[in-house]
């Protein structure tokens, strides 16, 4: 990375090496491009941003990144919650959201191939048109892209049952490095055949990688048939957020898998209803909400066995929705629970994963942490994989608040890790859960990730510092 003072000099070269290319270099342009959605996470300077129109330029801009040693930061719609997509000083932005073109949608193989800059929601319309979907279907779907979720490996409120976005990823293209000499250099990973398994899973090693092997210009994506019946809706209202838990524990024990099971608590319930006005009156402390998608009679005995299961739990009721209006809006509330929180005031968000038989101790172990830290806490979470999101909510400006929420953060790091799970589900490590995985993963894991990365970016030029970042103990 270079000094500040020869950022000019920098952007100049990159011009000369891209003479095609549209350079940013305006600081309030650079500023918007430099972040994404992560709370406090740090952000660096970059010399100058490239929207990128096509995998050729990106090829272009590599390789004279690599010969000027400038660092690259791949970003899609900013809509990550770790800082992995965060300028890091002296870097080159590139911007991929508009690489948004679906490819191709090969409908008797049941697959498409799509450029990173496709958000999630506009492909899964455009599969729709052929009776086909896109299962992996994060919060964030209306946004965020499919570069970005492939970046995370990203899941949502499907994953329970239909898997996350590694389940879907076939293969890629990738620009990436190896040998100093070799940055630009195109690289097609993967297949398009159900299955296969000549050499390396290097399409699954890019997959959760965050940028920091190369930068990802083209997918390759499974589809599924589209749903037929419309899913059953079951709501159970709790008293407290630990008979929830239980409620959670108690349908992953009899081996029941919906289609989604979530959990909002009251804070969050409040903050959407405040925003959207949706009808929704919390009414309880926590709701879960599971989606049942087995067809015919089945489907019934399943709901109907969920609903059993949340009032042993304690539920104080539990009913199947009869309203596919009621449902689709307590699901949309679901969706809108971040944003909404966000109105309140600075949002430190969480992504822990505990085994599913752990989500009570985790929910307890939340609300202890937050009540001796003195932090607001909401909880929505991915209940049926055991993927919570506490969001630590601050008062704008309060530095001892921040500093508090900051302690409570890496405390349940600690507690995920303590119930042997995992400081991060989907949201990545990026910037923000470093020091969490160093703890978690042991000291020859993170030697082999280091070599990993060493091997095929040689330079530390695809997004560093990031992920594995600069670990002590290496």
């Amino acid at each position: 990375m270079c000094p500040i003072s020869s950022y000019d000099d920098q952007a100049k070269a990159l011009a000369a090496a891209l003479p095609e290319a549209r350079l940013i270099t305006d600081p309030d342009v650079l500023a918007s491009l430099g972040h994404d959605d992560a709370e406090w996470a740090p952000v660096g300077t970059p010399v100058a941003a490239l929207r990128a129109r096509s995998s050729d330029e990106v090829a272009r801009a590599v390789a004279a990144c690599a010969d000027l040693r400038i660092p690259v930061v791949p970003r899609g719609a900013g809509t990550g919650l770790s800082g992995g997509a965060n300028a890091v000083d002296g870097c080159l932005v590139l911007d991929l959201s508009g690489m948004n073109s679906v490819v191709e949608i090969d409908t008797d193989n049941m697959v498409a191939v799509v450029q990173p800059g496709v958000v999630n929601d506009d492909l899964k319309r455009a599969v729709a048109e052929h009776g086909l979907w896109y299962p992996p279907d994060p919060a964030s779907a209306p946004w965020s892209t499919i570069g970005g979720n492939v970046a995370t490996n990203a899941g949502g409120l499907c994953c329970l049952k239909y898997g996350v976005t590694r389940d879907y990823v076939l293969g890629l293209q990738a620009v990436g490095g190896g040998p100093a000499g070799a940055y630009g250099t195109r690289v097609d990973l993967g297949r398009r055949t159900t299955k296969g398994v000549a050499g390396y899973d290097l399409t699954g090693l890019f997959v959760g990688s965050e940028g920091t092997l190369g930068v990802v210009t083209e997918v390759t994506l499974r589809l599924r048939p589209a749903r037929r019946d419309a899913p059953r809706t079951v709501v159970g209202a709790f008293d407290d957020l630990v008979s929830a838990g239980r409620a959670v524990a108690g349908v992953t024990s009899r081996g029941l898998v919906p289609a989604a099971l979530e959990l909002l608590d009251r804070a969050c319930l409040e903050a959407v209803e405040e925003w959207k006005h949706l009808g929704i009156g919390p009414g309880a402390e926590a709701l879960l909400l599971a989606s049942v998608d087995t067809p015919g009679p089945s489907g019934d005995d399943e709901a109907a066995a969920i609903a059993t299961i949340f009032r042993d739990a304690g539920a104080a009721w539990a009913e199947q929705s009869t309203d596919p209006v009621e449902a689709e809006a307590l699901f949309e509330a679901r969706r809108l629970a971040y944003p909404a929180l966000e109105r309140l005031g600075p949002v430190l968000t969480e992504d822990v994963c505990v085994p599913r038989s752990s989500v009570p101790a985790m929910l307890a172990r939340t609300e202890e942490i937050g009540r001796r830290h003195g932090v607001r806490i909401a909880t929505i979470a991915h209940a049926g994989d055991g993927n919570l999101h506490p969001l630590l909510i601050t008062p704008p400006g309060d530095d001892a608040a921040r500093a508090a929420a900051q302690a409570a953060f890496d405390e349940l790091l600690q507690a995920a890790i303590d119930l042997r799970g995992t400081v991060t589900g989907e949201h990545g490590v990026g910037l923000l859960k470093r020091g969490g995985m160093q703890r978690e993963l042991p000291l020859g894991v993170r030697a082999m990730q280091h070599a990993v990365k060493q091997a095929l970016d040689p330079l530390n030029l695809f997004n560093p510092g990031k992920v594995i970042g600069d670990d002590p103990d290496l």
